[in-house]
């Protein structure tokens, strides 16, 4: 009987990733008939720890995960054994498949709205145009406008929580506010251990200010066609998206 594998340290990054977003379903039948159309290989671009990258390749399409996180790929990389994954650690603004081209390329959950601006995503979808096959699609979510609250004026929505090895991981929304160029989402990561011991962080996010007409008009100039973009519907723990789509 061999020994059992000793239970691996929890890295903070993947945990949080894990407990924000691994629980977000909505989108994938959308990306699974897209790769029912498309075919394989697919391009998952800020693919995390694999949410949409396993969801894919466990229905047996080959898919190249790209993040810019180690962390993230490592995991990711474990999850995927057997499964026909590659992973790149590369950012989304600055990537160079050697000259392979996909059929499909996905940026779900507004990886596109983290890009810091036009530029940055001008740089993505040079990126993708190169990595695109003649005729491919490339379909990018972009979160419909968020609703702002704070502690104080709205009650938050409820944390997502998740217990590791008896330690409860939770994550609360706390508050959205609007800045000049995005949406800042602030959460507090709580955690308490086995012991009763108990740690708070804060996290901030910013989300681009983006609407679909500005993403197509961008696809456009970097010389892509636009296509009828689909809409993914809002849940009661996530707002909706719509689904820009780009062809080669």
């Amino acid at each position: 009987m061999s020994a059992a594998r000793a239970p691996r340290a929890h890295v903070p990054e993947v945990v949080w990733h894990d407990v924000e977003c691994g629980a977000y379903a909505e989108d994938l039948p959308l990306w699974r008939d897209l790769a029912t159309i498309h075919g394989g290989p697919v391009l998952d671009v800020g693919a995390g720890t694999g949410r949409v990258t396993l969801h894919l390749a466990a229905r047996g399409y080959e898919v190249v995960a790209l993040d810019r996180s180690p962390a993230l790929l490592a995991a990711l990389r474990e999850r995927a054994a057997g499964l026909p994954v590659q992973t790149v650690a590369a950012d989304a603004r600055d990537f160079d498949l050697s000259g392979r081209r996909f059929g499909l390329i996905l940026a779900p959950m507004q990886t596109i709205q983290l890009l810091e601006g036009s530029r940055g995503r001008a740089a993505f979808l040079r990126c993708a145009a190169a990595a695109l096959a003649p005729g491919g699609l490339l379909a990018i979510a972009i979160a419909d406008a968020l609703e702002t609250f704070d502690e104080v004026r709205c009650l938050p929505p409820i944390p997502d929580i998740r217990e590791i090895d008896g330690i409860v991981y939770a994550s609360r929304p706390v508050s959205v506010h609007e800045e000049p160029e995005g949406a800042v989402i602030r959460r507090i990561r709580e955690t308490v251990d086995t012991t009763g011991h108990r740690t708070v962080e804060e996290d901030l996010i910013r989300l681009d200010h983006l609407d679909p007409a500005t993403l197509e008009a961008e696809g456009a100039a970097a010389g892509l066609r636009v296509d009828r973009a689909r809409a993914i519907p809002e849940t009661d723990d996530y707002v909706g998206s719509t689904v820009v789509m780009l062809r080669g």
